[in-house]
């Protein structure tokens, strides 16, 4: 993709910002005195359209219900109900046509009703112009303004169409939701327009960004001051706003799509033909387009089908293709078994729930896959009020008591280990004498990049007093206890897409940060647990104290060893001694001063600063799972001995904005996102850093994928320019939403994977083309969002599971009874059609309602987003799910069995498919009557226990919470869901009437009341949660299916806790944004952007988006 293609104008040769006023109107056939003459104005509306936006007209209701009934699932449903209808099962079909008519109507008025609050493009046109016409001035309707009126501007009108100005007496215009430009921009007449950073004239359009046009007013802005006239160039889609409302529904071909065989070759055509024709039936299928949700579950719908069609063929087979009614029936009830009905249903009315949730917390969900997709996001991405961002932090020092300081040189990549040198240089200040002692504390700076000043240049070149650090007992000992005391993970492994391995982290960026520093030594956690490292004990970080603790047994002494880590300050209180080893000396006032020095020395730079201390515990640690207990605390977090300082570089933030770059930069650098001096950057990074919009559109694809870092900073942003942006990140394998509010943001809104509108500041464009909008314009909604789309996911993956699982053991159950056969040869149902249908919408819905209102895990905020490749059908699900149904189909199988042969001797009947009779002996349906009812009541209790079983994939269903201190903690877990509860409870009984009620149990669902059966169903609700509850500990016992650093939460139990930091610092910098100018005007709204780009920076600290819920529990002040 090149520089920006010049869209077609209305009546000029070239665009009017380059023409002089003259030129404008004799090109337009206009007079500037008097306007155009009503003749002209009769003309012109018969050449131009009205002067409005297209699509703004309201939503379609047929576009909406055409949706509904196009996915996936409910093709299959329309499918099999036609086919029950062709053999006359009119009970069947009805209830499926229900099902249909239930699952389509909920996310038809859903979203109908939120389509209708948002359809709000037609807004944006301001209601009325005035113009000058046959010398007189008229008050029209915007709508009709044509190209060529005079229009005249006075303070708080909107301007309703593009002008050129040639009249400007103090004329400011707001275009802040246009070109994201925070300052009124002043109109001037002149055309001596020159292209930004040099003294040339701009002589093409392209030269020249849409802010820097000053003789040019815009469709939409505001005037905040002064008044004019000018001659409107552009009207309707024409006009800049026009196009960026046209861009948000431009669909643009994908690469290799092209048929042209001159450019591309002979073959062109064809390759390009059949992957338009994947395209669409990829589209139309709902394979290729849409959430990761959405696509998972049409592949899983169509999977189905499949299945069905093969059961069905099986069925027919068995039956040696003689295909009557009845083997027709049974045909379609083991297809109908197969597919979860109610799957579409409960994935809507969770959706819902989950909307309202989101409502209340300032939060409207225009899309209800959005939410879905919200909790899967890997990045969040904004312009100038919010930020593009990628996070992480980098060790730069580390200071070692009278061993000197350890400078982390030549390192860009935040994640990698192997990037950049490590040298050692001298003290910085003398040492007192040393004065053996069994204790030892570290401290720890960290360097947030954008706050750098000119002091921090020094360490970015190796001196001649440095060398190459190499490991010693001292560093050893500030290594071990910095890689224990941290919860992050470094690992090496491939992602999707991706054939080489990457460095991949979780976790906090601080912990990040060192956890890569010790992996430069080959001190990783894993590591020093692999070599013996047992961790006995954590006490969590805590905000009021500002630091945390861990208990480790060292696997040479074997004596518990305490690490402790936290705010400076804090640590130096608790510590009688200094240094390790033979450079141990008791702590003085003298050496505390000297501490402080050097901790005001780093923070002086904008770094922040962090202690590790340790000491060893005297006798055996008493061994508390997690031992959060506040007594022992104190006990442990006393005589330590301070060890050193580290410095880290802070959050790698992108800004895309429509500020001029003198002002761009400077907000970068006062912020932080950027250093105040770039020399000390390696040379190809400095480069890049900064970068105007239309440099940044002149490189291709290619060239942007070739950086070795998208640019920090993209001033005069276009809204192509932030398009391509997001498309880079895409490309890059990023999964991510864009917050925005202006017009401008419109189209980055639309392409990214999830939109964010503020709907406060926001513009109407902007929510038109968002899934998702902010009333408060807070992010703290975004990081809401985020929790309830995690939360709603975890859920979503449990109820699947509940309800496929049931029909694996449906399926099983009924697979096996085509081996049933009666005395004319016919397969006996040990389920019948209308019980299928009953287990599958009401037994298995009203649970599944239940898992999808879970509360969310404590853990949810501090884990990485869940993986796009496998999505909700992760291993462990499909495996689950498979054990599960197996496990299901077995009991009652063999309930059936047990029943048909061990009591009644075989017995079958005849046509029991369809009557419930008993003339003879061996014809007599009893047998097979009873067996039914004994399995449905099985059957249904199996799939009710189930769901308390599925709260957790993982832990006991009798010990849900492994921190609670009840020995039986089952029935206070299970009514915690109270919905989910009543739904099980209620459930359970609701078999009996289904098997007494004469009428309905012998001609609907085809069984018979029983006795001494119910034992057999019991017993096996036993056998069944014994089976779940030994996979569950297999699963425990062996780490399947758990990720390393899930696996090292799941064994110790601990949390995390120790949170970024950075936020706060940020929040407490974001006044001296105030003091910046552009051109000598003052920044009105310097603060709220400074707030803005700093609540961002949280929301960036980790990729996992853990800060995200650490800063809003922890409180905006907080630093560590």
């Amino acid at each position: 993709m090149m520089a920006p293609i010049t869209q077609t104008r209305q009546g000029t040769d070239r665009h009017p910002f380059l023409l002089s006023v003259e030129d404008v109107a004799q090109q337009l056939g206009t007079n500037i005195e008097t306007g155009l003459t009503a003749r002209q104005v009769a003309e012109l509306r018969n050449v131009f359209p009205p002067n409005e936006l297209e699509g703004g007209g309201g939503v379609s209701w047929y576009k909406i219900l055409l949706k509904q009934i196009s996915n996936a699932m409910i093709l299959v449903l329309v499918f099999a109900m036609a086919l029950s209808f062709g053999v006359n099962d009119y009970i069947e079909g009805g209830v499926l046509a229900a099902v249909i008519f239930l699952n389509v109507s909920i996310g038809f008025f859903q979203e109908f009703k939120a389509e209708k609050k948002m359809d709000s493009l037609r807004a944006l046109s301001s209601p009325s112009a005035s113009v000058l016409r046959d010398g007189k001035n008229e008050v029209i309707p915007s709508a009709e303004v044509l190209p060529g009126d005079i229009i005249i501007l006075k303070t708080g009108d909107t301007v309703p169409a593009d002008v050129r100005v040639f009249e400007a007496m103090n004329l400011n215009c707001d275009e802040k939701s246009l070109t994201g430009e925070a300052e009124p921009v002043e109109k001037r007449i002149a055309h001596d327009v020159r292209i930004p950073g040099s003294d040339n004239l701009a002589t093409e359009e392209g030269e020249v960004g849409i802010g820097d046009r000053f003789n040019m007013a815009y469709s939409t802005t505001t005037v905040t001051k002064g008044r004019g006239r000018g001659i409107v160039t552009f009207t309707g889609m024409q006009t800049e706003v026009g196009k960026i409302a046209a861009s948000t529904t431009k669909k643009t071909r994908k690469a290799g799509r092209s048929m042209n065989y001159k450019k591309y070759g002979k073959t062109q055509p064809v390759k390009g033909g059949a992957r338009r024709v994947y395209d669409f039936i990829g589209k139309f299928l709902g394979l290729t387009e849409g959430t990761p949700l959405q696509r998972k579950l049409s592949a899983l719908a169509y999977l189905l089908f499949g299945c069905a069609i093969l059961l069905a063929i099986i069925v027919f087979g068995v039956n040696r293709f003689n295909v009557t009614d009845e083997v027709a029936v049974y045909a379609i009830s083991t297809g109908i078994a197969i597919i979860p009905e109610s799957l579409i249903a409960v994935l809507t009315i969770t959706m819902v729930v989950g909307m309202t949730v989101m409502r209340k917390a300032n939060v409207v969900i225009r899309d209800l896959s959005a939410l879905e997709a919200l909790g899967g996001i890997t990045n969040i991405c904004s312009d100038k009020t919010g930020t593009l961002t990628q996070g992480a932090m980098i060790v730069k020092k580390v200071w070692l008591p009278k061993v000197g300081i350890y400078t982390v040189n030549h390192s860009t990549d935040p994640s990698n280990p192997t990037q950049g040198t490590v040298t050692k240089g001298p003290e910085p200040f003398p040492t007192s004498t040393s004065d053996e002692k069994n204790d030892d504390d570290r401290q720890l700076t960290f360097d947030v990049p954008p706050a750098k000043l000119a002091k921090d240049q020094q360490n970015r070149n190796v001196s001649e007093d440095e060398k190459v650090a190499e490991l010693t007992p001292q560093l050893e000992a500030f290594l071990v206890p910095t890689a224990l005391c941290n919860l992050a993970t470094v690992l090496l492994e491939k992602t999707e897409g991706d054939r080489k391995e990457k460095w991949q982290t979780t976790g906090e960026p601080t912990e990040i940060a060192l956890q890569v520093f010790v992996r430069r030594f080959d001190f990783g956690k894993k590591r020093l647990e692999a070599d013996g490292w047992k961790q006995i004990a954590e006490f969590p970080f805590d905000s009021s104290i500002k630091r945390m603790s861990v208990v480790y047994r060292d696997p040479e002494t074997n004596d518990s060893m305490i690490y402790t880590k936290g705010a400076v300050e804090r640590i130096l209180d608790l510590c009688s001694s200094i240094g390790t080893g033979s450079n141990n000396e008791t702590m003085t006032e003298e050496m505390k001063e000297r501490v402080i020095a050097q901790m005001d020395e780093l923070a002086g730079q904008g770094q922040r600063v962090l202690a590790v201390a340790s000491r060893t515990w005297d006798g055996d640690f008493p061994e508390q799972h997690g031992s959060n207990v506040d007594s022992l605390r104190t006990k442990v977090e006393q005589e330590l001995t301070l060890i050193g300082l580290c410095s880290e570089a802070g959050i790698k933030v992108h800004m895309l904005t429509g500020d001029h770059p003198a002002t761009a930069t400077a907000i970068a650098k006062e912020i932080g996102i950027i250093p105040h001096n770039l020399s000390i950057l390696p040379a190809e990074v400095s480069a890049s850093i900064i970068q105007k919009a239309t440099d940044f559109d002149a490189l291709t694809d290619a060239q942007i994928d070739d950086l070795p870092s998208l640019p920090l900073v993209l001033a005069r942003c276009a809204p192509d320019t932030k398009t391509r942006m997001i498309q880079a990140l895409r490309r890059r394998g990023l999964y991510m939403a864009m917050t925005g509010d202006g017009v401008n943001d419109a189209p980055s809104l639309s392409s990214a994977d999830v939109g964010i509108a503020m709907g406060l500041a926001g513009s109407d464009v902007a929510k038109g083309a968002a899934k998702i909008v902010l009333t408060d314009d807070k992010f703290n909604s975004i990081v809401a969002a985020i929790r309830e789309g995690r939360r709603m996911f975890d859920n979503i993956q449990k109820f699947v599971m509940h309800l496929l699982a049931s029909n694996v053991g449906e399926v099983i159950l009924l697979i096996a009874g085509l081996g049933f056969q009666d005395e004319s040869n016919q397969s006996v149902f040990p389920l019948s059609p209308l019980q299928i249908l009953w287990i599958n919408m009401i037994t298995s819905s009203f649970p599944a309602f239940g898992l999808g209102r879970e509360q969310a895990s404590s853990e949810i905020m501090r884990r990485k987003p869940h993986s796009i490749k496998y999505g909700v059908f992760t291993p462990q699900i499909i495996v689950d799910m498979l054990v599960y149904g197996i496990l299901m189909g077995t009991c009652t199988l063999l309930t059936f069995v047990i029943i048909i042969y061990g009591v009644y001797d075989g017995r079958l009947g005849s046509d029991c498919n369809r009557y419930y009779q008993t003339d003879t002996y061996l014809s007599s349906c009893e047998p097979v009557f009873r067996a039914r009812a004994a399995v449905f009541a099985e059957l249904t209790w199996l799939i009710l226990v189930a769901a308390w079983e599925f709260k957790s994939i993982r832990r006991s269903m009798f010990r849900l919470d492994p921190a609670t201190q009840s020995r039986f903690p089952f029935f206070k877990d299970v009514y915690e869901n109270k919905f989910l509860f009543w739904a099980v409870v209620i459930g359970a009984v609701s078999v009996f009437p289904a098997v007494y009620i004469p009428g309905l149990n012998t001609k609907v669902f085809k069984h018979v009341g029983i006795s001494w059966e119910w034992g057999l169903s019991f017993g096996a609700v036993v056998v069944f949660v014994l089976g779940v509850e030994a996979w569950k500990t297999v699963k425990r016992a062996t780490g399947w299916f758990i990720s390393e650093e899930e696996n090292e939460e799941e064994r110790r139990g601990g949390r995390f806790g120790l949170r970024q930091g950075f936020w706060g610092r940020a929040r407490s910098r974001a006044s001296s944004i105030r003091s910046l100018s552009r051109r000598g005007t003052e920044m009105s709204e310097g603060s709220s952007i400074g707030d803005k780009v700093a609540e961002m920076g949280a929301l960036s600290a980790a990729p996992t988006t853990r800060s995200l819920l650490t800063a809003q529990r922890e409180g905006e002040g907080e630093q560590v």
